[in-house]
């Protein structure tokens, strides 16, 4: 499909995603961290929504994505296209930039790295843009909610012009799951337009992230839930879970 039609259609169902939050989220770890970051790559950035925001707090950004059409799109919409640097590349391969003080990764994008080994790889090469002592945050699912609160259930949601049918289901694995999407888009004169996408996310505990990142060259490592940069919150009753690390000298 052309990228107009699926990337416009993917920012029209996702218009209420708290992309502020993750802004306010960065920018508050940042602080917290004591390292001003100048340089900052977004990772699985989609159509630019966080990248797009980063840039205009003032940031030199690079978004990366593995979907041409989305960079497209996302490139398209940004109001100071030449601010931004995209890349089109998988993370699992993500060969090239370098010298960042931040590297972001939001909206459970670290979800699709599905098998533990790949995570390692994209761990290993986010370590490997950062500058010594740069920051690595993102944030993933909790096994909590994937279990109690999104397999084995179907959602829906219906607008003027697009809607989608969404089947989550149980995967084979503990946090492992697969969403069967179907969207609906208007096409004009009473039509629509269906298309179909079929994903595949996994989550893991918090130690299982903890010890990955450890081993992949990080340290300093901090755990949130749900946008709260308190440490004491609890991460029992999380949605979804964040994570602040630092690259280790060496």
């Amino acid at each position: 499909m052309a990228y107009q039609q699926m990337a416009y259609l993917y920012d029209r169902l996702m218009e209420h995603a708290p992309y502020d939050q993750w802004l306010e989220f960065t920018e508050e770890a940042f602080r917290l961290y004591g390292k001003p970051a100048k340089r900052v790559i977004d990772l699985g950035c989609g159509t630019g929504e966080i990248t797009i925001r980063l840039a205009e707090a003032g940031y030199e950004v690079t978004g990366v994505d593995n979907s041409e059409d989305m960079l497209t799109y996302a490139e398209h919409k940004a109001s100071h296209p030449h601010s931004i640097q995209w890349i089109c590349q998988d993370l699992r391969s993500l060969k090239g930039p370098a010298g960042y003080d931040a590297a972001v990764s939001y909206c459970d994008v670290i979800n699709y790295i599905t098998e533990p080994g790949e995570l390692k790889e994209v761990f290993h090469n986010v370590s490997a843009l950062l500058n010594e002592g740069g920051l690595f945050l993102f944030d993933v699912h909790s096994l909590n909610h994937v279990e109690n609160d999104l397999i084995n259930n179907t959602f829906a949601d219906v607008l003027d012009d697009a809607s989608y049918i969404w089947f989550c289901s149980e995967g084979e694995n503990p946090g492992e799951m697969y969403h069967d999407l179907t969207f609906f888009a208007a096409a004009g004169d009473n039509k629509y337009e269906r298309f179909d996408e079929y994903h595949h996310q996994r989550t893991y505990s918090v130690d299982f992230f903890t010890k990955l990142l450890a081993a992949s060259g990080f340290g300093n490592i901090k755990v949130y839930g749900d946008f709260n940069l308190k440490m004491e919150n609890t991460l029992e009753n999380a949605e979804r879970i964040f994570f602040s690390a630092e690259k280790r000298p060496g």
